[in-house]
């Protein structure tokens, strides 16, 4: 068996799904399903891992085996979880919460750039 096979046939598990109920979810036939969770279809489209990952709200790379983590990167350690100590985040929504994490993940990005402006 894949870990891809094993992966999406735990996540189906979890939700108490049969393969024809997640087959019909993903848009495929319970057959194509039956042969990514034993291991016989190599391969796996792209697309299809994508849309069970969003089905199943979690990463990608979790899916792959990349990580053990099944949850998308947004969610680890996220200011939500874990803020800072001087960072005040009580009764801010989850949509503010999110988007204080992307302000967050710009002036990064920025400071990024910026030092490689300085250290060419």
């Amino acid at each position: 068996m894949s870990i891809v096979g094993q992966r999406i046939k735990w996540l189906r598990e979890k939700k108490e799904w049969s393969q024809i109920q997640l087959a019909e979810k993903l848009g495929i036939h319970n057959t194509v399903l039956s042969r990514i969770e034993s291991g016989e279809k190599k391969g796996v489209d792209f697309h299809l891992i994508s849309k069970a990952a969003d089905l199943f709200e979690v990463s990608t790379d979790f899916i792959h085996g990349k990580t053990d983590n099944p949850l998308p990167f947004w969610q680890q350690a996220s200011v939500r979880e874990e803020p800072a100590p001087f960072l005040d985040v009580n009764g801010l929504s989850p949509h503010e919460l999110e988007e204080l994490k992307n302000h967050i993940e710009f002036l990064r990005w920025k400071a990024l750039q910026n030092k490689k402006k300085e250290n060419p």
